[in-house]
């Protein structure tokens, strides 16, 4: 089957999905919502509020990962899939609630959102199975230099129906023979230096063979290069991080407002989680050291999680999860819950840190990092964050190197939306228990192999 008839029927199958979860809104919609509203809509005003469903639903979809049928579990596809139509629910209800001029029912929503639930649940195994039954797994080979781990990963992430691999060879094996790769529809690069990878990716595209390629840190630098023309040549420009200034000013005003809007809402958090961690007679607060933009120092307000003489040697540790018998009963639940980090929109309110950026790092931490890996440095150019690409699309025991790579991908193209899309995916993972696993004690020396 070719890649085109591949597209077209994975596009029905999103279509189908798509109608799905609107058809249990539109009853709600039909049954009871339209009758609320203060306007009289005729058929094509009810068309416009079923569309703009759909593309709410659409738009948080591709945010939440929702429509990955070949790439993720059903597990995934599903709580993807309930959170973007619950989005989608909430914004389509304050729009009702507009038309309405008034606080409308919730129970006809809830209702509609366990038909949704139901449509995903149903929508979600069905396409899995239907996908994997109708495209067979695709002879992959795995190509590295450094970095091996790309056909354990594939089975960690059960891609084996996705991925048959075949060959596993070094890049020296592949580069004296690049016909051993013609049987192949995907190749993974892995850890392999540009010149040799260059080599191989001009031949799979001649030879329209698939490739997935993990950058090193040179790469995510050009990623974000400005593309001119000077002396009648094509050129690319690469300095330092310098985001326009219209973008900045809009991530500030979006960092005070949400911040601001943010404290409110979680006053009462706030008032009970202070009393909770005072219970065992230390403060409530707890301050630390990090760093952020060019380097520069602020302290991050946490609620304390662990006991006050946790570091009495004066040793930094990172934690190691909820193994770490550092941590008090209470810290164990604010931690699952993400409450310890809600006294950072203070450090936002201020200006020392932004909503989203690269993870604000101890010094002393980053210094370990730092010299196993001096790049790891470049992470500094831009103000850290409460949340950010690192955060969202790793876990906590992702390797420096790897998260070093995330935050530069985030550098490299600063956006509003980029921003936005990060926020709204940190909603999911904050439900992830992988998200707050700990580091094992030897990775934070494990991050050479994928140095250059």
């Amino acid at each position: 089957m070719s890649k085109l008839q591949h597209d077209v029927m994975l596009r029905i199958a999103r279509v189908l999905d798509i109608v799905l979860v609107t058809l249990p809104f539109a009853a709600c919609w039909a049954f009871y919502y339209e009758q609320e509203v203060q306007i009289s809509l005729t058929w094509m005003g009810n068309a416009v509020i079923l569309l703009l469903y759909a593309v709410l639903f659409v738009m948080f979809g591709k945010v939440y990962d929702a429509f990955q049928v070949s790439i993720q579990r059903i597990s995934e596809l599903c709580y993807s899939q309930v959170l973007a139509a619950m989005a989608a629910d909430g914004l389509i209800y304050i729009v009702i609630c507009l038309m309405s001029a008034k606080v409308c029912n919730l129970l006809p929503g809830i209702a509609a959102i366990a038909g949704q639930c139901l449509a995903a649940v149903i929508w979600s195994y069905g396409a899995h199975k239907w996908y994997y039954a109708v495209f067979p797994p695709q002879p992959t080979a795995v190509v590295y230099g450094r970095r091996k781990e790309i056909e354990q990963l594939i089975q960690e992430y059960d891609l084996e129906l996705k991925y048959n691999v075949r060959m596993t060879l070094n890049i020296g094996e592949c580069l004296k023979d690049l016909s051993v790769l013609d049987s192949m529809k995907t190749v993974f690069l892995s850890g392999v230096n540009s010149h040799d990878r260059n080599v191989i990716l001009k031949y799979c595209i001649l030879h329209d063979i698939d490739v997935f390629v993990i950058p090193r840190v040179g790469d995510i630098i050009m990623s974000g290069a400005h593309q001119m023309h000077m002396f009648h040549l094509p050129m690319l420009r690469v300095g330092r991080y310098m985001a326009n200034p219209e973008y900045l000013f809009i991530k500030r005003m979006l960092d005070i407002v949400l911040s601001l809007l943010a404290l409110v809402v979680t006053s009462p958090i706030f008032l009970v989680t202070s009393i909770a961690v005072k219970s065992d007679g230390g403060p409530a607060f707890y301050k630390q050291v990090r760093l952020t933009k060019d380097g520069k120092t602020f302290e991050i307000l946490k609620f304390r999680s662990m006991r006050v003489d946790a570091e009495k040697d004066g040793v930094a540790r990172l934690s190691t999860g909820d193994k770490d018998d550092r941590i008090t009963p209470v810290g164990h639940i604010i931690r699952k819950l993400r409450i310890d980090e809600l006294p950072q929109l203070i450090n936002i309110l201020k200006g020392d840190l932004s909503i989203c950026g690269p993870r604000p790092e101890r010094p002393e931490i980053a210094a370990q990092y730092c010299e196993e890996m001096p790049e790891f440095a470049l992470r500094l150019q831009a103000k850290a964050g409460l949340t950010g690409y690192a955060q969202v699309y790793g876990k906590y025991n992702t390797t420096p190197y790897d998260k070093l790579q995330m935050d530069l991908m985030y550098i490299a193209h600063p956006s509003v939306i980029e921003d936005l899309k990060i926020m709204l995916a940190t909603i999911k993972v904050l439900f992830l228990p992988e998200s707050t696993e700990g580091i094992d004690e030897g990775q934070t020396t494990a991050m050479k192999g994928g140095t250059e």
